[in-house]
């Protein structure tokens, strides 16, 4: 039996095998890309929920959301759990609290932990952390910057090629939770005009399995130089008290700070707890939703 991580087990979504089925789900439908090839990062599989009666007339909004194979079916996850991101997606959009909306669920890969920690905020981390930090937990070689460069030269294109979507910012956001949560806000703030919108639940601002101040802190250094326009964009944050949410607290209220000095209020920011929440998928299906409708609702 392959042994799980304790860091995939803690922080988020594992590796699969692309040889893994394709999810099954009760509302729209999944189609599976294949190892979608890269320059800049190591092939991995793409699953596009399109929302029921899709049929390529009319234009949707797009949401990109990271570890990809933890969003629509637990049946074929490593833990059993799942988003499952189609049905709520679905009935939102039945209940036209979000228009017709493709969701991109972007599989994770074994270097996970390297593809969504900030680049540029290594260098805010002293040495010598910055460097045992980089052979130690990104595997030698920080690679945030080529995920970004894969996603917003590789696969948007293609996406906007394929399907039919609005390309433009305010009909394209991107959600993750964990590290997702922290590599979507770097992705926000690296492409401000490809993003309008960015949800991170459960953000792990921690950077290690530890609480700490250097990690959040070099963060926040470079956010102050990075955040987006505020008239333009909307961010959302959240995050439970159990489990590793319990971490987030002190880090979450910082950042919501940062946040009101640059502009950001009620209109584009949010940032939100949920007493009792675990670092699950279970618990991030469940509070889905609310930053499905913040994003969508510009």
């Amino acid at each position: 039996m392959k042994t799980i991580p304790l860091f995939c087990l803690l922080v988020g979504g594992l590796y699969s095998q692309p040889a893994d089925p394709i999810p099954t789900v009760s509302a729209g439908r999944i189609e599976r890309w294949t190892q979608f090839k890269s320059q800049y990062v190591s092939a991995r599989n793409i699953d596009v929920w399109l929302p029921p009666g899709y049929d390529g007339k009319d234009r949707c909004s797009v949401v990109y959301m990271h570890d990809g194979q933890m969003l629509f079916d637990g049946r074929m996850t490593w833990n059993k759990k799942a988003w499952h991101l189609a049905e709520t997606v679905a009935a939102l959009i039945r209940e036209g609290k979000i228009p017709d909306t493709i969701i991109v669920g972007i599989w994770s890969s074994q270097q996970r932990h390297s593809e969504y920690f900030p680049e540029k905020a290594l260098e805010f981390v002293p040495e010598p952390m910055r460097s045992r930090f980089v052979k130690l937990v990104l595997s030698g070689k920080p690679q945030a910057d080529n995920y970004l460069h894969f996603l917003v030269e590789e696969l948007k294109p293609a996406i906007d090629r394929t399907y039919a979507t609005f390309p433009d910012r305010e009909h394209t956001a991107i959600i993750g939770s964990s590290m997702g949560g922290i590599i979507s806000l770097y992705t926000i703030c690296e492409y401000p005009k490809i993003f309008g919108g960015a949800g991170c639940l459960s953000t792990h601002w921690m950077g290690t399995m530890e609480k700490n101040a250097t990690f959040p802190l070099a963060t926040f250094n470079y956010l102050q130089g990075h955040l987006p326009e505020p008239k333009t964009h909307r961010i959302y944050f959240d995050h439970g008290t159990m489990t590793l949410d319990a971490l987030y607290a002190e880090s979450q209220a910082f950042a919501d700070v940062l946040f009101k000095e640059q502009g950001y209020g009620e209109q584009n920011y949010q940032s939100r707890t949920f007493p009792g929440d675990e670092h699950t998928e279970d618990a991030w299906g469940k509070r889905v939703s609310i930053p499905l409708v913040f994003l969508a609702n510009r």
